[in-house]
């Protein structure tokens, strides 16, 4: 059942430590522990190592062991090559790892450690803890760790980004936005009842690493994450050491309290890269429907772009799920616009909202964020034919009650403000297959959606 983030993470650090001090035992006083490398035939069996020569050492939960896996990576990936280069350049990250005292394993303990004094202090504090102290995760290094723990699993789905033909600008660096509603450990295996998915696809021990790659594939400057409830024990602590800054909320009657073995509650969470952005403000908002304070949350910050010294203010929501909620939905909707109305002043910082709405494009709530003063567009529609239709679907799965194929999430922008350069493409109904998501090769019944924006040089001009 849950456990506090304090209680969870210092058991974890007590099991860090024991086994770290198993493994000093074991090593003899007078000479330095020194990284070995791992012959090339261990690599086919990571699942019998006892300690972090493999990500599932200290992602998650302790007792995780490496899937073994041979797919072939998308194109998108320039970090991995074929699976034999793909081995190669894995069995470094995986040796880089050494045994349970090298380096990565005693900065993890060190996380663990002053993470548990920051949440037994303030949850925020626990957010903005010192990670740069700890030495840095190379985002490479982890992609090709997470390939040799999936070298068993079916090839991932190759997804390509299209260029827009009104979305070209001259500005240098334009930076990536990640949504994606990754589906709550709990929910997948205790409540969303897919009954074409075969369990062993949506246990966490094999799902993290799914879920890692896919993130690690695309390298967001900006995440936006729904159904978070592994926050505190894989998110936080990795993303941090990979130079992003992270904020969490909670919903505060999250159904996943409801299933036994949960993880804690699930919530969205906002990680931007500290080289790109800078924190001006952020904002932490339980949505109302009208007088009445919901169960669904967002949150808002407003971050400055080191490369413009541009204002940018991102948000990431989940709103209310199933049929007979269009009006709940429409008035959450609306009462997030009217708190990002104060937060932008009136739309002069520009938005990108992130989130997976639950709302059809016919739906009300759709229509209000369409037709807001914030002068915003969905940038995915920018796809289409005639620019004005959304995608057929952005999450396709099969229930006890039926299959269901429909567009939920979006990422909204200020069209005055910003454009859409580039955006991923959506897997085709072959690519999914017949038993639809989740599924072996992809760890959500929600598809990613990435979006590359930059700033228009004169956004006065368009209002």
């Amino acid at each position: 059942m849950y456990q506090s983030p304090v209680s969870r993470l210092c058991s974890a650090l007590r099991d860090v430590s024991a086994l770290c001090a198993s493994s000093l035992r074991q090593q003899p006083h007078h000479s330095p522990v020194r990284r070995r490398a791992l012959p090339q035939p261990v690599l086919g069996s990571l699942a019998g190592l006892g300690c972090c020569h493999s990500l599932a050492g200290w992602i998650g939960d302790g007792q995780a062991k490496a899937v073994p896996s041979s797919g072939t990576a998308p194109a998108a990936a320039p970090a991995v090559g074929a699976a034999g280069t793909g081995a190669r350049s894995a069995s470094r990250a995986v040796c880089s790892m050494g045994n349970s005292t090298s380096r990565l394993y005693s900065a993890l303990a060190k996380t663990l450690s002053s993470s548990s004094t920051a949440v037994s202090q303030h949850q925020e504090e626990l957010e903005a803890s010192d990670h740069d102290q700890l030495d840095p995760l190379d985002p490479k290094d982890l992609l090709e760790e997470c390939q040799v723990a999936l070298q068993e699993r079916p090839a991932r789905l190759r997804r390509e980004f299209v260029g827009l033909r009104n979305g070209f600008s001259s500005q240098p660096q334009p930076f990536r936005v990640m949504q994606w509603n990754i589906l709550a450990q709990a929910l997948g295996e205790g409540k969303d009842n897919f009954i074409k998915c075969p369990v062993e696809a949506l246990k966490w021990e094999e799902r993290k690493y799914l879920i890692l790659e896919e993130i690690l594939m695309y390298r967001p400057d900006v995440l936006c994450l729904q159904e978070v409830d592994h926050y505190f024990d894989t998110f936080q602590p990795i993303l941090s050491r990979m130079g992003y800054q992270c904020t969490f909320l909670a919903k505060p009657w999250s159904p996943c309290l409801d299933v036994e073995h949960n993880n804690g509650p699930d919530g969205c969470a906002l990680f931007f890269l500290q080289d790109r952005f800078q924190l001006v403000s952020s904002s932490k908002i339980r949505l109302s429907a009208r007088t009445l304070k919901t169960n669904q949350v967002a949150i808002a910050e407003t971050l400055q772009c080191s490369a413009t010294g541009r204002l940018l203010c991102v948000v990431v929501t989940h709103l209310k799920a199933r049929t007979g909620w269009e009006r709940f939905r429409l008035a959450q909707g609306s009462d997030l616009l009217r708190n990002l109305e104060t937060i932008t002043q009136g739309a002069k910082v520009p938005s990108i909202i992130c989130g997976d709405f639950n709302a059809e494009p016919t739906e009300e709530v759709y229509k209000r964020f369409a037709s807001s003063s914030l002068n915003l567009n969905s940038a995915y529609k920018l796809l289409s034919e005639d620019g004005e239709s959304e995608p057929p679907y952005t999450t396709w799965k099969i229930r006890p009650t039926g299959e269901c194929c429909l567009t939920l999430d979006y990422i909204w922008y200020s069209q005055h403000a910003l454009k859409v350069n580039s955006a991923l493409s959506l897997l085709t109904e072959e690519q999914i297959g017949p038993n639809r998501l989740p599924s072996f090769n992809y760890p959500s019944d929600h598809l990613s959606l990435v979006c590359d924006f930059s700033f228009n040089e004169d956004p006065d001009r368009l209002l």
